[in-house]
Parts: C-alpha cells; sequence; structure tokens
C-alpha cells in the first residue's frame, strides 16, 4: 500500500518557499506571494530520511507539529460546549459584519447612541410619572394646605417656544419660564438635543415610527431612503413659527395648539389616561361581577395597587376630548409612512430650538470622497438631516440621535467641537414669497379672530374660567392650552373649550357645573398653570377674609330657572341647593311659605333665593340639583372678579363695555 503512495517532497532544511513541482512553472519570490494570500496548512508530512540527518533539530520539531495537528480533531470532538455557553449562543446575538470597509464605529459615539436611548426612556417615564401625579387624590376637610408635591408643570416650564410666545404677548417673562434659558445654552452648546433626548412627544413618535414601519419599506430599503431624504415640507415648521409668533406679538397665544409638550399633556392626560382608566376599571367591575371570592379578592387587590399608582380614584370625562384623542391617533399614524412626521414638517418648538441651533458648539463634519452611497446613514436617520455624503448637512434638522455615525462603514461622518462649517447647511432656504404669506397671516391672524361676536359684542355666558384666572384679553395672551389645570382639577370642573371663546379660546379651559364644581378651598389650577393665565392664588385670597378687608373672588353668579324649580313651580319640597352651597354665610338662603297643592291640602316649601354679593359662582348648586335634563338652578359668567365689564347691574359698577 506504501507504494502506491506518491514519495514526499525532499526535506530542504530550511525555511522558505520551495519550487513548483512543474518544472515549467517559475518560482514567486517572498514578495510577489502576500502573507494573506497563503492558504493555512493543515496538516504536516513527516519528512524524508535524508532531510532529518541534515537538520535533526527542525525535523524534531516537525514531528512534535504533526503529532499535536493529528490529535486535534479528536480534542475538538471530545469537547462539547457548556450548558451556559449554549444559552449565551441564543440569548446574545452575533455581531454581524459590517457592510462595505467594515470600519467599526468610534466607542463614544456608539456609547452616547445608548444614552440617548436610556435618556429618552427615562424622560418619558418622568413626563409620565409627572402627568399622572398631576391630580389631587386627599381631601379637603381640616383646613389643611393643599400643593402639588412635585413641579407636575416641569417640562413646560423648560420650553423655549412657550417662553417666548409669552415674552412677545405680555412682554414680560412668567419667572417660572426661566428655566427655559437652560434649555436654549444646552441647544447653542449640542444643537436639538432636547428632540432627539428630552422631547416626551418626540421620543412617543420615535417609538411608534419603530413598532410600526411601513412594511413595504420597513426599516431598510428604498422606501425608507426616500422617506427620510430632506424635503421641502419640513420648512412649514418654520412658517408657522412666524405666524404663531407674529400672532403672540399682536396679543394671542394661539401657537400652545401646536407646542409638542401641551399637545402630550393635553392628548395623554385628558385622552389616554381616562380611557385607561375606563377600560381597567370596566374590565375589573366585570371580573369582580362573578361569585368567585378568589377573583373578587384579587380583583380587589389588584384594583388599590392600580389607584395608589396609575389610575385616577374616580372615572373622569372631559368635554370634546375625543377630538383631541382623533388628532393625537392620527399625527401618531403619520409616523408609519415618515417617521417622527410631526417633528420634521410641523413641531413650531422644533423650529425655534432648529433656528438657535445653527450657532451650536457641536456638529457634523464628513468626508465626501470616502462615501460609497451605501444609505444606510439615511436609514437610520431620525431627523431627514441629509448625513450622506455628496450634499451639505442640515443642521438645523439634526436630532444628534448619533444613528448616522454609528451606521457609516466607510468612515464619513464624524460629530465633534467646532466641527468645519463648509459641509453644513446651517440655516433653511425658506421661500421667500411663503415667508411673506405666513408674516401676513400672522399680523391678521388676531384681527380676523377678534373681528367675531363672541368676545367684545357677544360675551358667551357659560365663559366660566377658573378662579385666579385674569382678565379675558390677558387671559388669552398667557395661555398655551396645555391642559394641566383640567388634568388637576378634583372635582372633574374643568374642561377644554370647543368654541365657547370663539377659535381663539379652542381648547383654553372652562368650568361646566353640571360635570363638576369648583372646590371652594382648592386652588391647584393656578399651582400647576406655567404662564400665569390662572394666577398662584392662596385659599384666602379665593375664600376673602372681612376681617383683613379681603374680597373673595367670584368666578360667576347662580340664578334661578323658576319654572322649573320645584318648590317654585310644583309644590315639591327641595332644599338641596342651600345644603350644598359652601359659602358662609350662604348665598342662597331660602323663603319660607306655605302654598296651595293640586288636591288643595297646603304644602310648606323654601323656596331659593340668591344674594349675588355672597355667591362665588361654584356651581355647586348646579351640580346637584336634582332636576337632571336642564337644571332649575344653573350658573353663569356674570359677575366675576376678573372683569370690571361682565357685571350685574347694580350701583357704583361701570356698565359700558369697551
Amino acid at each position: 500500500m506504501s507504494a502506491a503512495l506518491p514519495r514526499p517532497i525532499p526535506w530542504l532544511g530550511k525555511v522558505g518557499v520551495i519550487d513548483s513541482i512543474d518544472a515549467d512553472a517559475p518560482r514567486p519570490t517572498a514578495a510577489e506571494t502576500p502573507a494573506k494570500k497563503r492558504p493555512p496548512t493543515t496538516a504536516v508530512s513527516a519528512p524524508a530520511p535524508e532531510a532529518r540527518a541534515k537538520a535533526p533539530a527542525i525535523a524534531a520539531s516537525i514531528d512534535a507539529t504533526a503529532a499535536t495537528t493529528a490529535s486535534a480533531p479528536a480534542a475538538s470532538a471530545a469537547k462539547t460546549p457548556s450548558l451556559f455557553e449554549r444559552v449565551k449562543a441564543r440569548l446574545l446575538p452575533k455581531k454581524k459584519k459590517r457592510p462595505g470597509s467594515g470600519i467599526p464605529a468610534r466607542k463614544v459615539i456608539e456609547w452616547l447612541r445608548n444614552a440617548r436611548r436610556v435618556s429618552q426612556a427615562g424622560f418619558f417615564g418622568l413626563f409620565m410619572f409627572l402627568l399622572v401625579r398631576t391630580e389631587f387624590r386627599g381631601g379637603f376637610t381640616g383646613g389643611t394646605t393643599i400643593r402639588m408635591p412635585y413641579p407636575v408643570e416641569g417640562f413646560l416650564l423648560a420650553d423655549p417656544f412657550v417662553a417666548l410666545m409669552t415674552l412677545l404677548s405680555t412682554h414680560t417673562v412668567y419667572r417660572a419660564l426661566w428655566w427655559s434659558v437652560a434649555m436654549v445654552a444646552l441647544t447653542l452648546l449640542f444643537g436639538r438635543v432636547f428632540c432627539g433626548w428630552i422631547c416626551p412627544f418626540g421620543t412617543l413618535h420615535h417609538f411608534f415610527a419603530w413598532l410600526v414601519p411601513n412594511p413595504k419599506g420597513a426599516t431598510t430599503g428604498g422606501r425608507r431612503v426616500e422617506a427620510n431624504k430632506t424635503r421641502p415640507y419640513q420648512n412649514i415648521k418654520y412658517y408657522l413659527l412666524i405666524v404663531f409668533l407674529l400672532a403672540a406679538a399682536f396679543g394671542s397665544a394661539i401657537g400652545g395648539l401646536f407646542d409638542p409638550i401641551c399637545i402630550a399633556v393635553r392628548s395623554i392626560g385628558l385622552g389616554v389616561l381616562p380611557f385607561f382608566n375606563y377600560i381597567t376599571g370596566r374590565g375589573l367591575d366585570t371580573v369582580s361581577a362573578g361569585n368567585l371570592r378568589v377573583l373578587q379578592q384579587a380583583t380587589d387587590s389588584t384594583r388599590d395597587v392600580l389607584v395608589a399608582t396609575v389610575l385616577q380614584p374616580k372615572q373622569f370625562f372631559f368635554h370634546q376630548t375625543w377630538v383631541i384623542g382623533a388628532l393625537l391617533f392620527t399625527v401618531v399614524l403619520a409616523n408609519r409612512w415618515i417617521p417622527r412626521f410631526w417633528c420634521r414638517a410641523l413641531c413650531p418648538l422644533g423650529a425655534t430650538l432648529g433656528v438657535i441651533a445653527r450657532h451650536a458648539v457641536f456638529g457634523m463634519e464628513k468626508d465626501h470622497s470616502k462615501c460609497t452611497d451605501c444609505n444606510l446613514c439615511i436609514v437610520h436617520c431620525q431627523g431627514a438631516d441629509s448625513p450622506q455624503g455628496g450634499v451639505k448637512w442640515r443642521q438645523d434638522e439634526c436630532h444628534m440621535c448619533f444613528n448616522c455615525e454609528t451606521a457609516c462603514p466607510e468612515d464619513v461622518i464624524k460629530f465633534r467641537f467646532l466641527p468645519n462649517r463648509r459641509s453644513a447647511r446651517t440655516a433653511p432656504e425658506l421661500d421667500r414669497r411663503k415667508t411673506l404669506v405666513s408674516a401676513i397671516a400672522g399680523v391678521c391672524a388676531l384681527p380676523v379672530l377678534r373681528t367675531s361676536d363672541t368676545l367684545d359684542a357677544n360675551y358667551y355666558d357659560k365663559l366660566i374660567r377658573p378662579p385666579g384666572s385674569v382678565g379675558e384679553r390677558d387671559f388669552l395672551e398667557r395661555c398655551i392650552r396645555c391642559a394641566e389645570c383640567m388634568k388637576v382639577c378634583p372635582n372633574n370642573a374643568l374642561h377644554p373649550a370647543l368654541l365657547e371663546s370663539g377659535i381663539e379660546g379652542l381648547w383654553t379651559p372652562i368650568l361646566i357645573p353640571r360635570i363638576g364644581y369648583c372646590e371652594p378651598t382648592c386652588v391647584l389650577c393656578g399651582q400647576v398653570c406655567p404662564t400665569g393665565a390662572i394666577q398662584k392664588i392662596n385659599e384666602e385670597q379665593k375664600l376673602g377674609n372681612p376681617q383683613r378687608n379681603i374680597p373673595h373672588i367670584s368666578i360667576g353668579t347662580a340664578f334661578y330657572d323658576q319654572g322649573r324649580c320645584l318648590p317654585w313651580a310644583m309644590a315639591t319640597p327641595c332644599i338641596v341647593c342651600e345644603e350644598f352651597c359652601p359659602t358662609s354665610p350662604k348665598a342662597i338662603w331660602v323663603e319660607e311659605l306655605d302654598v296651595p297643592g293640586r288636591d288643595g291640602r297646603t304644602v310648606h316649601v323654601q323656596r331659593p333665593h340668591v344674594d349675588p354679593k355672597l355667591c362665588i359662582g361654584c356651581g355647586a348648586c348646579e351640580k346637584v340639583c336634582p332636576v337632571q335634563d336642564r337644571p332649575a338652578v344653573y350658573v353663569t359668567s356674570v359677575g366675576e372678579s376678573r372683569s370690571r365689564t361682565n357685571v350685574i347691574l347694580l350701583e357704583s359698577e361701570n356698565y359700558n363695555r369697551s
């Protein structure tokens, strides 16, 4: 059998490239044979006897190598992976090979990207915690001072767009809004990090864009590349910013309708949380309705835990909140086709920060010569800011997510301090005509809104503002429609207006007594208002103190419809409104008299009357009136303390509107 095998190549006794077996083939030199092209040696043949005689030391080394190589397969077969190694291999995915040149991203950028994800989750959790805690769970008895334990309006106080609007509309900065200066400083240093790292509304869009991507584009492919390219529609937010700032300069903070923090508080606080509260409560009630004791105990324990942490103590209902919820659903659903559509196209806060970010110290540099047009940076871009090579980077659109540099396999993109600005476009390119039209719209917005008959000529009688509110014109200059006051109201009395104050007053707070009344000792709405539209009053200022000559604050006056009142129209005894009147002395007093009944018998009734000097317009009487469809006692805004013209015709009052 050994005679059939070819003779081994004679051992030369030296290390190097041997001659080819084919005599006609030229012998390559070491310089001509690259090291990485040489095939790895898998086995070593035994040297010939004559070679052993020439180089005994080398022969011994070769024998040892051959023995080790021959025993390696057996050792590998005998060694099996441990349970820990198998679990680790399944749980930890293998690192994918990077395309192209495969140049790895800098460790600091990978760390920043992961830190951004943690920051987004943390700030969104903080926002939700503060929003859930924007409520009062105790009682108003005992004379204790009621205040919020947390700065629940903190995100609004750090909003530069809100601060800029109130500055233009009132020519002052509400003291708490100085926190927005810190956000401006952060933007000057690092760009739009608020949008990519902090903003809860932006995080919500980011999450849903990842959760429900377009199935035809998913997270890769041509559709995603096209969706993430810089588009002209991204300038819409700058035109909206011009409209809202000029409207604010003429006295209206209507831009709060588009502020992302206001939208998040208003939509989640008035729509999502009550919805979650409703379905959870109904689900627990359904389980508890069964006669199984174990399920009833589990349901009660679950309800106690949820009420102590997430759920509201009682179910709240808000006026026209379905409209707010439908708009939230619409803008969130838009992320299915265009990731972070709201942030890119409509957000005035993002536009404000984009203008400030033009001068940021931290930014991007690009080496255009290295770009291979793989488009991986565009696929992962959050701001549609043109991170690819060959075009200028849109610094005002970048959210500082760092996805582009971590995805680039060619080392084209680098973020650093004081970058070279030649590859960046620092300002948006706005169309002059569209800018002019936006400016005209902002200037004309207030006159168009105010020429309706809702404010000066035909004041709506049910436009009851929260206690401590400033005058109506000043109120519309300051209110940003954030709904913090509505969320914190313990009696579910404050609701978003629809057209009660015209389009300009859309979603500003009004009191609807039939749903809930204003608690006399509660001043929480003023405590959470971030702009001073509702002043921070205390209990003494609200209730008044005759000894110190402090008048009470009235938000309206109660009236009786005697044709519907039981003692007046139906000879039926009823004093529910008088019993619930919270003022001292009571603003509702009763007249004792006997009236004839239909059967000829005499009925003793107590007919209620209102003392307008004592009535504070809290709406408790309207809330408890037993006439359900339209109460016999109702509250209007006339007589409110904040107005010198919306008064009942009493002596020493100004009857003329001006």
